[in-house]
């Protein structure tokens, strides 16, 4: 939002310099970007006309003109403009004066000298030379009552500055200099003076049909007809200013009256040509199939989703978002239907982002405005057409005003008390009720609790918390006092049981991966690949058209870190991520970090791509596989031991992948990932990666003191063959749980399954698996007969679940 502050103090006018009514505003909410002048600084420049004008002797393009400035004596003056001409008024740098700034970052001295053998005592501007205007075409050419000699900085207003305010959404109601006029007075207590404009006279009887066939789109819609305009008439100077200070460029009259209005009180209205309107107007949905023709010249296409104006025959506006070509206002326009509607803030909202552009007037509707103030900010638009385009033959029609569903603003409660607490000052009910006067917030007041009905104007005040801002605001952040924060010092007790999130963050930095934060948005194709999910959870407003669902696993996300970074020539990369991933769960219920019907558990999961170290002397280079994953997540659950079962993913290689589990649960999944997808996404080898539920990775085992023997170990190999259809876990399943119920068994330590074998002397069928046995006794030294009976019980343990026999 950007306007004047002259016009701002038009309205209300503080007794603040203009660094302090910026600062004013930035705290109060309204952060001011930028506050620029409207012109450069220059001196000696003043109103002069011209009373003469000659041909240069010896150029044909230099006309010798004879100047009066107001002191008397007519200066002689060589001047190239090509609108100058005996009689008008312009713009006059004197001798002495001093310019803004040319090419070369210098200002500009005006010094008496001759051109082309002519004296020249001055120069005469236009106004791209004084930095006030883009326009370029000659001379600025001043109204015929400019006072010759005035200064020009005086005359036109040029100490004046330019205020840039970036407005949160909720604060619909500045986008106005009313509005922001409106919250100065409120903030200073200067007195408001609102734009009054005297009723213009009715003296023609026609009205144009309307119907609202869309209450839900339009709660309100007023229009008139005018006939007999001149749509040709200039636009007052005073109005360009305002438009031009306001970042508006100036049109003609009818369509600046429109844009001045907007901005003065916050009111977008549209200005039809009336002659171009087949019979009545329908305010309606759109229909599929339907087409307009923008001002801004495309042609869109609109649906059910889009508020429509439309005549007899043909669409002519978007609702509340842009008006069409076919009616649009031209300088040849004599009649006119002026229109003015409160469109329904969710009726708005997003529908010109859909088409890729957006309008000063969208911008307000979608945010909210006024209601209840229509009719007089139709008299207010009429008395400047009127005013300003007016002729002997005009004729202004009777105000056609259908309001039809209009917002009806429930009381809001705010307690005293709990704002003093919020805002952490001890407010009282005194200055709170003055507050609220002084925003012309209607109140009542029982018992330490407001109830407060929100102006027509305000979309925003909703709970009480929008209430508490707003006393706080007109309080002044400023006088709140810095105070720490107070909280109970009793140390709280960490369970030994439990390692944080950080600590395993750690973990996996000293195991050489490095962390990467995604977003838990991602690709609904990347669902249907890494975890063959048809039905994701989808986002309602997706912030880009590739994040449109949430995330059931960390695959996705760590893949395209990885093809980031090899697409740049990284060659070996080592990635990892905690986050937390989205599934369905009926049983699931509402709570402070829960959504009704959908569970968020966190995850660990590491991706690993490229030769497992760098390359170096000492080392063949290979690259990363399996068990080089296998033996990081193993050392992450340590001293907890994991169990590898056989499984396939949709993410990952059938015969290079295992489920997680530990305690007998699943917890997760490692592997290689599947070659469909290298092929698909384009990577030359596979990455292996593992991901695990975090919160069995938090759980450890409590230290507790094991006796150390003092007496030697031993070690036993035992080499079986099996069927090829037998897993290695089976075998060591079948030993440890021998080892448990034998009561033997407390002396052996360790199980390691050390070699396979397939070939000479076996079937084809079959595989021969060595296992070593640890073992170790804290009481005595150990025997052969029981280091004996322990490996029979294990060997015939095996053979009779597995149907192992020994190796020859």
């Amino acid at each position: 939002m950007q306007f004047s502050e002259n016009w701002l103090r038009s309205m209300v006018d503080p007794k603040l310099s203009s660094s302090e009514l910026s600062h004013l505003l930035t705290m109060s909410g309204l952060e001011v970007e930028e506050v620029e002048p409207v012109a450069p600084p220059f001196t000696n420049v003043v109103v002069a006309e011209v009373k003469e004008v000659a041909k240069h002797p010896d150029a044909d393009r230099l006309n010798v003109c004879q100047v009066d400035v107001g002191t008397g004596t007519l200066l002689n003056i060589v001047c190239g403009a090509p609108n100058v001409r005996a009689g008008m008024k312009a713009i006059c740098a004197k001798a002495g004066a001093v310019l803004p700034p040319g090419l070369d970052g210098k200002p500009f001295a005006i010094k008496v000298g001759k051109l082309r053998g002519v004296e020249s005592q001055g120069m005469m501007c236009s106004a791209k030379e004084l930095k006030i205007s883009e326009e370029s075409s000659g001379l600025m050419e001043l109204p015929a009552d400019a006072p010759v000699g005035t200064d020009i900085r005086d005359y036109l207003g040029l100490d004046d500055l330019k205020f840039t305010i970036k407005l949160t959404p909720n604060k619909a109601d500045c986008l106005s200099v009313l509005g922001v006029a409106r919250e100065v007075a409120a903030l200073t207590g200067t007195p408001l003076h609102v734009p009054t404009t005297k009723q213009v006279a009715v003296n023609l009887d026609e009205t144009l049909p309307v119907r609202i066939s869309a209450p839900d789109l339009c709660g309100r819609f007023s229009g008139r007809v005018i006939r007999g305009l001149n749509a040709r008439a200039a636009t007052p100077d005073w109005m360009k200013q305002r438009l031009e200070r306001s970042g508006q460029r100036s049109v003609s009259s009818l369509v600046d009256i429109s844009n001045y209005v907007m901005l003065e009180v916050g009111r977008p209205s549209h200005v039809f040509d009336l002659a171009k309107i087949h019979g009545g107007l329908d305010v309606r949905w759109g229909r599929k199939g339907e087409s307009l023709k923008l001002l801004n010249g495309n042609t869109i296409e609109v649906d059910e989703w889009v508020g429509v104006i439309a005549d007899d025959k043909q669409i002519e506006s978007l609702a509340g978002i842009m008006g069409g070509d076919a009616t649009a206002v031209t300088l040849d326009t004599t009649d006119i239907y002026l229109e003015a509607a409160f469109w329904w803030p969710n009726a708005i909202q997003g529908r010109a982002r859909k088409y890729n552009f957006s309008t000063d007037a969208a911008h307000r509707f979608e945010r909210g405005v006024d209601y209840a103030t229509t009719l007089e900010h139709f008299e207010r638009i009429t008395a400047l057409i009127v005013e300003i385009c007016g002729t002997d033959a005009t004729r202004v029609g009777p105000v056609d005003d259908q309001a039809v569903n209009l917002p009806q603003p429930k009381p809001v409660a705010m307690r005293t008390a709990r704002a003093a607490k919020v805002i952490g000052v001890p407010l009282t009910d005194d200055v709170v009720a003055d507050i609220f006067t002084r925003l012309q917030l209607p109140f009542t007041f029982d018992n330490g609790v407001f109830q407060v009905t929100s102006p027509s104007y305000r979309f925003d005040i909703e709970i009480e918390e929008d209430l508490i801002e707003e006393v706080a605001r007109v309080y002044g952040f400023e006088n709140i006092p810095t105070r720490p924060p107070v909280a109970p010092t009793t140390m709280l007790i960490e369970p030994e049981n439990t390692r944080s999130l950080f600590a395993i963050r750690h973990q996996l930095a000293d195991l050489g991966y490095q962390e990467t934060v995604n977003m838990s948005f991602v690709e609904a194709q990347w669902e249907q690949d890494f975890a063959a999910n048809a039905d994701p959870i989808r986002l309602q407003n997706p912030i880009a058209s590739q994040m449109s669902v949430m995330r059931s696993n960390l695959v996705g996300s760590l893949l395209a870190n990885v093809r980031y970074n090899v697409n740049r020539k990284a060659g070996r990369v080592r990635v990892f991520e905690v986050g937390a991933v989205f599934k369905r769960n009926a049983e699931v219920q509402d709570g402070p970090l829960s959504v009704a019907g959908f569970e968020q558990p966190k995850r660990v999961a590491a991706m690993a791509y490229g030769p497992v170290n760098d390359e170096q002397w000492g080392e063949k280079t290979r690259p990363v596989d399996f068990f080089d994953l296998k033996a990081d997540l193993e050392a992450l659950f340590a001293p907890s031991v994991l169990r590898f079962v056989k499984g396939e993913h949709p993410a990952l290689h059938p015969g290079r992948s295992a489920f997680v589990e530990l305690d007998g649960k699943r917890i997760g999944f490692i592997g290689e990932l599947h070659p469909r997808w290298l092929q698909k996404y384009d990577l030359p080898q596979a990455p292996v990666v593992f991901e695990v539920d975090a919160e069995a990775l938090c759980l450890r085992s409590v230290p507790a003191y094991a006796e150390i023997s003092k007496f030697p170990g031993a070690t036993r190999d035992l080499a079986l063959v099996v069927k090829q259809a037998v897993a290695a876990q089976e075998v060591l399943d079948c030993f440890h749980a021998e080892i448990a119920a034998n009561p033997g068994g407390k002396i052996v330590q360790a199980v390691v399954l050390f070699d396979e074998y397939r070939g000479k002397g076996l079937e084809t069928d079959e595989k021969s698996l060595a296992f070593r046995f640890g073992m170790q006794d804290t009481q005595s030294t150990l025997q052969d007969d029981a280091v004996d009976a322990i490996m029979a019980a294990v060997a015939r343990a095996a053979q009779e679940k597995v149907g192992a026999k020994l190796r020859g």
